[in-house]
């Protein structure tokens, strides 16, 4: 009988959000049942650590340096997780020793894949030992090192999802964090996968930078701005865009320079006009139009991003949740699906999701013990 593993998946992002759990029971491959989510917010003074230790970053040439504000980073990140997991566990009444792993993808501080070279802070080994159970992390690292670009990871976890939807048509997930990736996934074929461009950073940014404000709630500023198409079309003019995949993005990879000049609502509108249009952009590479769009990751709770993309795009445009998925969790309950896989050995990554030469596993385990 195939075993069923009960794991925890642990993701925090490029938007430096927080921190999202999920519980997710499964084989690794097509068996998949959701449990109990929880997010878990950074403060202002956390997001600061992290700004400082991506901007100390950019200077980086081995991915194991942590000088000054990376080693600070790292520490917060692995505190963060385990106050995150204890806290979790304990509201949902579940004792460390009914989970057999965590899926820990640590916070992402650079990603320069023409360097083959990735950083995800977070010490894995410790939180297993802290937390008391087996963890996997250091999952990007291994795809690299065969020739991959070291994301998207997540679409094998879309195909299982597909898989299990029962919809039997092609379908595009687009995944809305920092920066945004797609999965096309069609019944019977291999999925094929690749960041597309800007998700959240440049707003979020924006938003911090001009207000205070993380994010741009509800929408609000894009919402009441115009479109700067000078502008759109300054940014669209990056070579990404016309790059054929496999390809991947670091956070910072858009200069956010042409809507400097504008408003705070002209700019956000502008901004979300960016998002969609790289969105876009990567239906041209698709094998055929898919019959739909499913939006997941913080991005989907954008309506301003939402609207746009239904009025932009070709075909309709739908959340996770029209699915009985949870858009913010997906992407943690995908670090749960993926542990699952490295601990059995099975593929994270294959040539058309990230360019690897063959189908890879990747990650370390952590024992508890």
């Amino acid at each position: 009988m195939t075993k069923i593993f009960r794991a925890l998946g642990a993701m925090s992002g490029t938007s430096m959000d927080g921190i999202d759990l999920a519980l997710v029971e499964t084989d690794g491959r097509a068996a998949l049942t959701f449990g109990a989510t929880a997010s878990f917010a950074f403060s202002q003074e956390d997001r600061a650590i992290l700004r400082a230790a991506i901007a100390a970053a950019k200077s980086l040439s081995r991915r194991d340096e942590r000088p000054g504000p990376l080693a600070e980073a790292e520490a917060l990140i692995t505190r963060r997780h385990l106050e995150a997991v204890e806290s979790f566990l304990a509201a949902e009444k579940i004792s460390p020793a009914a989970i057999d792993l965590i899926g820990f993808h640590g916070q992402t501080v650079l990603h320069r894949p023409e360097q083959a070279l990735t950083v995800q802070l977070g010490d894995g080994a410790g939180l297993a030992r802290q937390v008391g159970i087996d963890v996997v992390y250091d999952l990007r690292a291994a795809d690299l090192e065969r020739g991959g670009q070291g994301a998207p990871l997540v679409p094998v976890f879309h195909a299982a999802l597909a898989e299990n939807s029962g919809v039997g048509a092609p379908m595009l997930f687009v995944n809305i964090g920092g920066v945004a990736n797609m999965t096309f996934c069609a019944p019977g074929e291999s999925p094929l996968a690749c960041d597309v461009g800007p998700g959240n950073a440049l707003l979020d940014d924006l938003m911090l930078a001009r207000t205070g404000k993380a994010m741009d709630e509800d929408g609000a500023a894009a919402r009441a701005g115009r479109v700067d198409e000078g502008a759109l079309t300054a940014l669209l003019a990056n070579p990404f865009f016309m790059k054929k995949p496999p390809k991947s993005l670091d956070r910072n990879a858009f200069d956010p320079s042409p809507v400097a000049r504008l408003s705070l609502e002209d700019a956000a509108a502008t901004l979300v006009a960016f998002t969609t249009e790289g969105i876009l952009s990567a239906l041209s590479f698709v094998p055929r139009q898919p019959e739909m769009i499913v939006l997941c990751g913080g991005g989907a709770h954008n309506p301003a991003l939402v609207d746009d993309l239904g009025e932009r795009a070709s075909c309709p445009v739908r959340r996770a949740e029209d699915f009985g998925w949870d858009s913010q969790a997906i992407e943690a309950q995908a670090f749960a699906y993926l542990a699952v896989r490295s601990a059995k050995g099975l593929p994270l990554t294959f040539p058309g999701t990230t360019g690897v030469r063959e189908p890879a596993t990747g990650g370390k385990l952590a024992w508890a013990g």
